[in-house]
């Protein structure tokens, strides 16, 4: 594709963006390109890499647009996006949007004269209100703000920034060291992950589901804070253990390898479809020590295993907003009610699961959210709530578990973040069941 065509295909992919709000963009992507088969791989990253530097700096470039009085269309964005962020000139816009074969149509006057008043101007400007300064929506930057103080700023362009891969090496077919040499047999250059005893870190995106590793089961896909989840779970070989809220069952995976498909894991979840997604990941990392249970009204399971499990993990449905830098569109996807209705589902859901908690087992809790909301203020409204649990403190676990590293909290709760700890930002609670 010419350049001018990567442009137009931008345009078209932030179009399907904009047509389906509330669906995640990554999603609509895929879909995107899967019906575009033509467009090979060099071209879909660039075409990628457009779109997402304007998905990324959305409520900029809305701010943007809406001071020189010019709507927040896909052709604008974009326009807008390679002139502020990438320093382009308004000539060489309107040499792309020239209007040949594949190229955008010209721009209109109209879009001339926004484009003539964005040049030269900063991407982040000084009348620009904190939250779109800060590139955070308003509904979060209470919480936000709550959290991190005086770090705000520092973790808030942490957020901003591109993700790396992170991979989890699966124990029950290699080791860290076997499955680092594995990718780089085939080209890929991974580090250690600095807290996670399991993990791989790549620097840059690379297709690592294509290789014969990820395929043969001897890594997985996993930011390394969701590694850590599984480490704080600490389940161990010979336990009963519930994923109540497994999903894709990423962490279950982990799970049963920390276990060494010794004793019993119940993935549950409440769709079908990730159910048998879950199957299909479990059997290529050669996990035999799990079932799955599809929770649905009415259904008498959870009463049956009361009291039946030494490890309970709820790795509740959240706003997402430790994992921005991986779905910036979820920043203006997700709202302020939004919060109100996943705060709720997360009391019920702790409320459901604690009852499957044998006494003196554990109930861990975990979001990959930043905000109060979602979780200290869930765990401390729990314990009100529930007087048999107690919280156990994270840096005597750490202790037990990584013993030559340094723990990365100092209070009950880890709360990870993407400047301090270098991971997706996650929330991770350890309470046990009194005997």
């Amino acid at each position: 594709m010419s350049p001018a065509g990567r442009i137009q295909a931008a345009i078209d992919l932030l179009a399907a963006i904009a047509d389906q709000p509330r669906r995640p963009a990554d999603a609509i992507a895929n879909d995107f390109f899967r019906a575009r088969r033509f467009i090979g791989a060099g071209d879909r990253r660039a075409v990628s890499e457009l779109a997402w530097g304007v998905v990324r700096q959305q409520l900029r470039l809305d701010w943007h647009l809406a001071r020189v009085g010019a709507p927040a269309t896909p052709r604008l964005a974009l326009a807008a996006g390679l002139l502020l962020a990438e320093g382009w000139t308004p000539a060489q816009l309107a040499g792309h949007f020239a209007g040949d074969r594949f190229a955008p149509a010209p721009l209109d006057p109209a879009e001339v004269d926004a484009v003539r008043r964005l040049a030269g101007t900063p991407l982040v400007h000084p009348e620009m209100p904190d939250g779109v300064r800060l590139n955070l929506p308003d509904w979060a930057l209470p919480g936000l703000q709550a959290r991190f103080g005086e770090r705000l700023a520092a973790e808030a362009a942490a957020m901003e920034q591109t993700a790396p891969v992170d991979l989890r090496a699966n124990l029950l077919r290699t080791t860290r060291d076997a499955a680092r040499l594995a990718l780089a047999a085939e080209g890929i250059a991974a580090e250690p992950t600095p807290l996670s005893p399991w993990g791989l870190r790549v620097a840059d995106r690379r297709p690592v589901a294509a290789t014969k590793a990820f395929q043969d089961g001897l890594v997985e896909v996993q930011d390394e804070g969701s590694q850590l989840v599984a480490l704080l779970t600490d389940a161990r070989p010979g336990m009963r253990v519930a994923d109540y809220c497994a999903g894709a069952a990423g962490k279950t995976l982990a799970l049963a390898a920390a276990m060494g498909n010794r004793g019993h894991i119940v993935a549950c979840d409440v769709s079908a479809p990730r159910l048998e997604g879950a199957g299909r990941r479990l059997r290529r990392a050669g996990v035999d020590n799990a079932e799955r249970h599809l929770l649905v009204p009415g259904d008498k399971w959870r009463k049956r295993r009361g009291a039946s499990f030494d490890r309970v993990l709820v790795d509740a449905p959240c706003t997402g907003s430790g994992t921005w830098r991986r779905n910036p569109d979820a920043r203006t996807r997700t709202t302020a009610r939004d919060l109100e209705e996943l705060a709720a589902k997360q009391t019920a859901i702790l409320d459901d699961a604690s009852d499957l908690v044998r006494p003196g087992g554990r109930l861990v809790y975990a979001t990959c959210s930043l905000l109060p909301e979602e979780d200290e203020m869930q765990i401390e409204r729990f314990l009100a709530r529930h007087p048999r649990f107690v919280a156990c403190p994270v840096p005597a676990l750490w202790a037990g578990l990584r013993p030559d590293v340094p723990p990365p909290a100092t209070t009950d709760a880890l709360a990870l973040s993407p400047a301090r700890h270098g991971t997706d930002g996650f929330f991770v609670a350890v309470l046990e069941r009194r005997p």
